[in-house]
């Protein structure tokens, strides 16, 4: 395997792209080193029979996504008033679920329990809510804010929206339910820590969400792969008139739902969370519904079922804690988006490290070096971000060529860059005219920020679901899991899932399916 991912290149400084031979005249990078003569003669033909064939073409770049509002008067003087950062744990929620399962209302009716819309705004929502005859979208409008999204009722873009508890701080990212808009719900859940999967009760809508098709359990599916920690899932629209609360339908919903979230590689008892709640009038979710409405959820909730020992939405994610964010590891922030204020102002998750004004950074798969001159959340500006923050960073000297999406902004050891890697995927669905995997298979692979155009080159073995498993195997089917290598169009900055889980993992998704989720096993070795 190591002489194979060897053999074809692929690996840090392998057929560089577009965007990496214009730095590499100032890069001082030592070529490659030959292969050694001394090898025997049998295992150089041995490789040449599995080498692949030629590189493909970069892909075209994708087009810049629009700026996000700029940051004002960021001068060396707002330095002084520079914040130290909350002490608070700061956690990313995203919402996700099938279309119309009621995310954009909860997520607004949430920012409006803690205060953070006020009450002439709600009003104003409600007024413009009638005029389109859709009188319960009102809480949707605060999360749901350009027109096209409005008079449809669909979120196309991920919300953003912030609000704050005692225990914690949290950032709320509203994805897209509809099927079109599946990339947007990636790049917004790749920032996730908590995942929210929002469930209808209202009868028929459960089931069109959860069937084949929905996009219940594609979502389920992905908020595993892109590393969600914790699945919260609210079963929502209890006070419909077809459910009155009632407790058969959340045991049905919720029986339905267990082995399929135990298939996806969720840990029931320890990650996943049931609930049952109103998005509209709020009922559980800062406020415990009344037992006179709902008798049954005191007894519930207080024995510990459905995992969760807490009344309300709000006191179950105060509750939440989170392991595994090393502030001492090199700085990782994958770049979502870049735009221009006075520099280039990169935005991204910080995953692992402390970030400051000031640190020295390299930029992969580029490997350019640039100096960080500000780091703000928000507005605000920061002394140092902390793994789990949302940041704005100014990388001083760079043009907006030299960030994009998908970039990693790495302290020294940087991550690796390869355009080639063995991983372990498992199929999960396949495209009507393919029906098999095999060897030249295409699919576009997502990984943290980065997406990228792939190839499926060489199976080396499957395991069907009994577990049973074929060296060598010429293809695979659904439900098998599959170690093979993968081709990439250009290079992009990845880790093995092992040292940096959040760099590790991907899928593969065409023709608006997610066919395979997977996690990088082994990288090309490092050329010296």
């Amino acid at each position: 395997v190591v002489e194979l991912l060897a053999s074809g290149g692929g690996g840090d400084d392998a057929a560089m792209d577009d965007w990496e031979k214009d730095d590499e005249a100032g890069d001082a990078t030592p070529p490659a080193a030959k292969p050694q003569e001394a090898a025997a003669e049998d295992l150089a033909d041995k490789v040449d029979a599995m080498k692949i064939d030629g590189e493909k073409p970069a892909a075209a770049a994708a087009a810049p996504a629009p700026a996000a509002p700029a940051p004002s008067k960021k001068d060396e003087e707002m330095e002084v008033d520079a914040k130290e950062g909350d002490p608070r744990e700061h956690l990313n929620l995203v919402f996700i679920g099938h279309v119309d399962a009621g995310k954009s209302t909860l997520s607004g009716n949430i920012l409006y329990l803690t205060d953070n819309v006020d009450k002439r705004t709600i009003e104003k929502y409600e007024r413009e809510a009638k005029e389109l005859n859709r009188e319960s979208w009102f809480l949707a409008f605060i999360m749901d804010t350009n027109e096209e999204e409005r008079a449809k009722g669909k979120t196309v873009e991920v919300g953003r929206a912030r609000f704050e508890t005692e225990a914690h701080r949290y950032s709320i990212l509203d994805a897209p339910g509809h099927k079109n808009y599946v990339p947007n719900m990636i790049m917004g859940a790749s920032q996730a820590d908590v995942g929210v999967l929002v469930i209808s009760a209202r009868k028929g809508e459960f089931e069109s969400g959860f069937d084949k098709g929905g996009q219940t359990r594609e979502h389920a599916l992905l908020a595993k792969t892109l590393g969600v920690a914790y699945l919260i899932v609210v079963i929502n629209k209890m006070d419909e008139p077809t459910v009155k609360w009632s407790k058969e339908r959340f045991d049905e919903c919720v029986g339905k739902l267990r082995p399929f979230l135990k298939g996806c590689g969720f840990k029931i008892k320890r990650e996943v969370k049931f609930m049952p709640i109103s998005g509209l009038t709020g009922a559980n979710v800062k406020d415990e519904v009344s037992p006179g409405v709902c008798g049954w959820w005191r007894k519930c909730h207080e024995s510990g079922e459905n995992n969760t020992g807490k009344p309300t939405l709000m006191s179950l994610l105060d509750s939440l804690k989170l392991t595994g964010r090393d502030a001492a590891a090199p700085v990782r922030i994958p770049v979502l988006d870049r735009y221009t204020d006075r520099g280039t102002i990169a935005m991204g998750k910080v995953e692992s490290g402390t970030i400051r004004p000031g640190t020295k950074v390299v930029m992969m798969p580029t490997r350019q070096k640039f100096k960080i001159d500000g780091v703000w959340n928000e507005e605000t500006p920061l002394k140092a971000a902390r793994p789990g923050e949302n940041v704005l960073v100014k990388v001083s000297g760079a043009g907006t060529d030299e960030v994009q999406k998908g970039f990693v902004i790495c302290t020294e050891p940087p991550c690796r860059s390869v355009s080639k890697l063995i991983c372990q995927i498992m199929v999960m669905d396949l495209p009507e005219q393919a029906k098999i995997l095999t060897a030249g298979f295409q699919a576009v692979f997502h990984a943290h920020t980065a997406e990228e155009e792939a190839t499926v080159t060489k199976i080396f073995e499957t395991t069907d679901r009994r577990g049973k498993t074929t060296k060598g195997a010429r293809f695979a089917n659904v439900g098998m899991t599959v170690i093979c290598m993968i081709d990439l169009a250009r290079t992009v900055p990845v880790e093995c899932f092992e040292d940096y889980p959040f760099l590790g993992r991907f899928t593969l998704r065409t023709e608006g399916k997610t066919c395979a989720i997977g996690v990088i096993k082994k990288l090309p070795p490092k050329k010296e």
